[in-house]
């Protein structure tokens, strides 16, 4: 796993974001032509309304980016529940406040139904009284064929949980055949992706939408890089500077 340091296309499921120069489409007689858009060299994948500020940032690059939401928030089993549970703890909240370590302080906990016990369990073992909500949880969302044949076809993936990870890789055909790059928003959906036995991950050791940036920037680099190496062997360059991308590759 690698740590860094650090349009018009709208199909159903998914959203192409590129800016051509001048009229797409547009001959040179008037006549408007039909043309396929570029490939997309990354996937984003949060939620949708998510990623406009990730989008934005890869335009800067000009990175073209296909706008792919993998997961949807629902509510979770206890969403119900939490109205009153608010009402009920803010009414004591002022009076119940510890005044030192040795009084008990009561800690609510909305969080998803998919969410580990770490923090719930870390705040039991230091005394806090902590009642946790599971208030909403995430489902895979549906995905057109074209969409995800155009989804497969990028270099990079971009996702920010590992519930995303695991939707995508249950979108994808033969999972044993697609080698491309993910890039993670941080290290715990980064070693997400390790368990789950893909090889090209990138993530900032800071988990944040600066170094995710970084982060896909890098994986598009290597990808150019090792794509050329072939080309530049047929061309009579050096095979020691292949083989040395190839290992930057294996590094990363």
């Amino acid at each position: 796993m690698a740590f860094s340091s650090l349009a018009p296309f709208s199909p159903p499921s998914g959203t192409f974001r590129h800016h051509p120069a001048g009229r797409p489409g547009a001959a040179a007689s008037g006549s408007v032509v039909a043309c396929s858009p570029p490939p997309p060299d990354v996937v984003v994948t949060r939620e949708r309304g998510k990623n406009a500020e990730l989008i934005a940032a890869l335009e800067k690059h000009n990175i073209h980016s296909l706008e792919l939401p993998l997961v949807k928030h629902v509510e979770g089993p206890d969403a119900d529940r939490l109205s009153d549970v608010l009402r009920a703890m803010g009414k004591v909240l002022a009076s119940e406040l510890p005044k030192s370590s040795r009084n008990t302080c009561k800690v609510l906990y909305p969080a998803s139904a998919k969410a580990g016990h770490e923090i719930q369990d870390g705040l039991s073992e230091r005394g806090f009284d902590v009642t946790r909500l599971n208030t909403y949880t995430t489902v895979p969302v549906d995905v057109e064929p074209l969409t995800l044949n155009l989804a497969i076809s990028a270099p990079v993936v971009a996702v920010a949980s590992p519930s995303a990870l695991r939707a995508w890789l249950n979108l994808i055909p033969k999972v044993d055949n697609w080698n491309n790059s993910i890039a993670c928003i941080g290290e715990t959906t980064g070693s997400a992706a390790k368990k789950l036995g893909l090889k090209s991950i990138y993530c900032p050791t800071t988990p944040g939408l600066e170094g995710w940036v970084e982060s896909i920037l890098e994986a598009l680099r290597v990808h150019r890089q090792l794509k050329e190496a072939p080309k530049m062997l047929n061309t009579g360059s050096p095979v020691h500077r292949m083989t040395e991308l190839l290992d930057v590759g294996d590094r990363l």
